[in-house]
């Protein structure tokens, strides 16, 4: 055992979610990402097994990133018995403190609505996890810097390199007695609104890296021409333009085009809503952090005052009664959750409404679905007719596209002994296979969940 390194894909291999990937060496066994699985019913259940390791021998948790399909699995970790260090950078543990509490808090209220008004086969329908659950983690959180080499112990040694994508995001490299591992968390676009372009890596003997546009290059669109359309539409139609979007970073995002495009006349002062009460957390945590992103501390006050968060539910129904042209922009991104549901479930039948997807939407979600043209669509035990415009822009994912993806592993000075594909559907990652190997003629491994792979360092 002294010389191997044991790599079990326990997730996000096959599948885009449920990023977890456990490292078992003789001095330390390191768990990298500990992710919820999303989408496909069949995967959701997964998330209520307990993992087909012993929990209680992983050392340490390494965190790329704060998303939920990265970090949402930590208290099911530790009711599992893990109680060791979780290790990330500040603002990743700040925004994974934000996304459990918030999902916490959606998993309460959800069981108790499914208990209360019988649409669950469960008796009684139990959440996922609790806040009390959330509060144990975050007492193992621990923040490091990035770009330094800190040792886990005589032999390994890990760093976070800045990878855009989200705040605070990283790729991790992990030395284990002179071979590199590195993992490339989720990476981020180049020319970005809010953030620096991802650091390249240089050097990796063993590469794992995302896959989920592996097979595309995203569209170049006129971001800002779009958006200035639908919204002079739905003015027109004197309707909602709704628009599910994740909490972190794509609603940033859209404030500040949105702010950008008022202030250049390209669109009237139409009111704009978010509703997302982890999304404006989340802005706290821009507020807190501003040397991990590009907005200035006046541009950042000017777009939070250009539009009108929504503190409360009473705000929710408040806004659903009024009947002016609006924007609202409400979580979650790939409307399996949150406050997005209630306005759908007004509005989502009326022709005069628009629903804009602005990212990636995960096979078996709702948001896919409406993507796939469904015309109907299933929420609180109920169907509900589709007659809403749906549109897309894909543009605004936060995730590399192909291109990107390569260009970001032109920087590797050396031939890696493998690279393992992982964060990718299976066509996806097959595509992306014979692409990295006509690049860079490098071998390529496509794991399965569950799989286990050896090395012999």
């Amino acid at each position: 055992m002294e010389n191997m390194v044991k790599i079990t894909f326990l997730g996000a291999s096959g599948v885009v979610t449920g990023s977890k990937f456990l490292i078992e060496t003789s001095e330390k066994n390191i768990l990298i990402d500990c992710g919820m699985f999303q989408g496909l019913k069949e995967l959701r259940e997964l998330n209520w097994s307990n993992l087909p390791v012993d929990v209680k021998t992983i050392d340490v948790v390494l965190l790329t990133h704060g998303h939920l399909d990265h970090v949402g699995y930590l208290p099911r970790l530790l009711k599992q018995g893990f109680k060791g260090k979780i290790i990330g950078t500040a603002p990743t543990l700040a925004i994974a403190e934000i996304i459990l509490k918030d999902s916490a808090k959606i998993h309460e209220e959800e069981a108790d609505k499914a208990n209360k008004e019988q649409y669950t086969k469960h008796n009684p329908a139990l959440p996922f996890y609790t806040l009390l659950d959330v509060e144990k983690t975050i007492d193992l959180f621990h923040s490091e810097q990035i770009d330094k080499w800190l040792k886990l112990s005589e032999n390994i040694s890990y760093r976070f390199q800045f990878n855009g994508h989200i705040l605070g995001a990283t790729y991790i490299d992990l030395d284990i007695k002179g071979k590199r591992f590195v993992f490339s968390g989720d990476i981020g676009r180049q020319n970005d609104y809010l953030l620096d372009d991802p650091k390249k890596p240089e050097w990796a003997d063993f590469l794992f890296i995302e896959s989920t546009y592996g097979n595309k290059l995203h569209k170049q669109e006129n971001i800002e021409e779009i958006l200035s359309e639908l919204i002079k539409e739905t003015i027109y139609n004197k309707g909602n333009l709704i628009i599910p979007s994740f909490a972190v970073e794509r609603l940033q995002t859209l404030i500040y085009i949105l702010w950008k495009l008022y202030k250049n006349n390209a669109i009237p002062n139409i009111p704009i809503f978010i509703d997302s009460p982890m999304g404006n957390r989340v802005l706290e945590v821009f507020q807190r952090f501003p040397e991990w992103h590009k907005l200035s501390v006046s541009e950042y006050k000017a777009m939070c005052n250009h539009v009108t968060i929504l503190e409360s539910y009473k705000e929710t129904w408040e806004t659903i009664d009024n009947n002016r042209p609006k924007i609202i922009i409400a979580g979650s991104g790939m409307i399996t959750g949150g406050r997005v549901l209630t306005y759908l479930q007004q509005f989502i039948d009326e022709p005069s409404t628009t629903v804009l997807l602005v990212g990636y939407q995960a096979e078996g979600t709702r948001g896919r679905q409406l993507q796939d043209g469904a015309h109907e669509i299933k929420f609180y035990g109920k169907y509900y007719p589709v007659k809403a415009q749906v549109k897309s822009i894909e543009s605004l994912s936060a995730h590399a596209d192909q291109h990107d993806l390569l260009k970001w592993m032109s920087h590797i000075k050396n031939i890696p002994e493998n690279v393992f594909l992982i964060h990718g559907e299976p066509p996806v990652l097959d595509a992306f296979r014979a692409k990295i190997h006509d690049t860079y003629k490098w071998n390529v491994t496509i794991p399965k969940l569950l799989d286990v792979q050896t090395i012999i360092i």
